[in-house]
């Protein structure tokens, strides 16, 4: 129950707002029709940075596929070894076969170093992902009052930004709109009915609804935005939802802050240039709407 939320965007609220009758069939068509929405774009460039939220795996639970041509590595170096000693030519080995096994124990070191590598040119650390703070307890909740379509779309991107970045938590508040995901430290004082309401009072607290202007902090800071934060927080990403002005408008006086998406994450510098990028056009697609 604990990895529910992060398996699939829509389980929480499908059980809502889709008719008993027809499960099935709108279980398997939905997230097609929101990623379409999320991934349209009016340049090219953004239509590639957008289709990078989609990652296929296996579904073998527990099994992170970024390491998978580490273990294909391991997999035929093993083999060519035990090729070598226990042949049947194991004792007199052809010049050849030696070329032949040098190449494939290079193809196999190189497959190893792969996901090293990988997460090197992407600017993060060897470490592994965002471990989940003590304490913490797994949440998703979402404004009832507002339109089928709109519950997709923020079902869909808080799962996506859980699922491709070192994020722990997710706070979107657009059009007012709020939904919150993963994993942030409950008030006692706040039940589950009431836990949109305490969202809300906090963020008029600090003031984040006009927000016009990116907040990052890669490190613990004395800023009032981590009373929000769940505990053990150490980066933490705010990225405004701005207006898209209209064709024709004055582009200097129609943009408007409409909300923001925040991030927090138990890593240390946890959001590379490129992450940020591509939230920021996630972000983009709620002004669009």
């Amino acid at each position: 129950m604990s990895n529910l939320l992060y398996s699939n965007p829509l389980i929480q609220f499908k059980m809502k707002i889709i008719p008993a009758q027809f499960p099935a069939k709108k279980s398997t068509m939905k997230p097609a029709s929101i990623s379409s929405r999320l991934q349209n774009s009016q340049t090219p460039s953004n239509q590639q940075l957008n289709l990078s939220v989609l990652r296929f795996t296996l579904g073998i639970p527990g099994l992170d596929e970024s390491y998978l041509p580490r273990w294909i590595g391991y997999g035929f170096a093993s083999l060519l070894i035990l090729n070598h000693f226990l042949g049947s030519d194991s004792a007199t080995p052809t010049p050849a076969q030696l070329r032949t096994e040098a190449i494939g124990l290079s193809l196999a070191a190189f497959s190893v170093i792969i996901p090293y590598l990988g997460k090197f040119l992407k600017g993060a650390s060897a470490a592994d992902q965002a471990t989940i703070p003590e304490g913490t307890e797994q949440i998703f909740v979402m404004s009832q009052n507002i339109l089928d379509t709109k519950k997709e779309d923020l079902a869909w991107a808080t799962y996506i930004l859980l699922r491709n970045t070192n994020t722990i938590a997710v706070l979107i508040s657009v059009q007012g709109a709020l939904c919150a995901r993963g994993y942030w430290n409950i008030p006692e004082e706040a039940s589950r009915k009431n836990l949109l309401e305490w969202f809300e009072k906090q963020i008029e607290r600090i003031g984040l609804k006009n927000l016009k202007d990116t907040l990052y902090f890669p490190q613990n800071s004395d800023s009032v935005l981590w009373e929000l934060l769940p505990k053990g927080t150490r980066s933490l990403l705010v990225q405004p939802v701005l207006q898209v002005p209209k064709p024709g408008a004055n582009q200097m006086e129609g943009i408007e802050g409409e909300g923001f998406v925040l991030l927090a994450s138990s890593r240390g510098y946890a959001y590379s240039d490129r992450d940020k990028a591509w939230i920021g056009a996630l972000a983009n697609k709620f002004g669009e709407n």
